[in-house]
């Protein structure tokens, strides 16, 4: 299961909702590179591939493809605005190890 919390959904739609793309949805998922070994990314996508999972939180839809869902089972996706940081974070149980900026990961 992947969590996107609901700080993170209500961020999203008001970034899409700024854009003048309400209806498009958030793509997540895995790449192979980064100081870890494998980085998360996010994009925007109007429409799901024919293989993706499709969720929804919040009204947001999340497309994930087969690959990616593997490696971000049991993931929560947040949004955080501290004093000193800001932005998205993928918090993911079943990483190993991560990088310093947490934008990349081993199993």
């Amino acid at each position: 299961m992947i969590t996107v919390t609901p700080h993170a959904a209500n961020r999203v739609k008001k970034i899409l909702a700024e854009r003048g793309t309400p209806e498009m949805g958030l793509r997540i998922g895995i790449r192979g590179g980064g100081c870890s070994g494998l980085s998360y990314f996010m994009d925007f996508a109007r429409e799901p591939e024919k293989t993706d999972r499709i969720l929804d939180f919040e009204g947001l839809k999340v497309f994930v493809d087969p690959k990616s869902f593997l490696f971000l089972n049991g993931i929560e996706l947040d949004y955080n605005e501290g004093i000193t940081q800001h932005g998205f974070q993928f918090r993911n149980p079943n990483a190993k190890s991560t990088c310093g900026c947490g934008e990349s990961f081993t199993t």
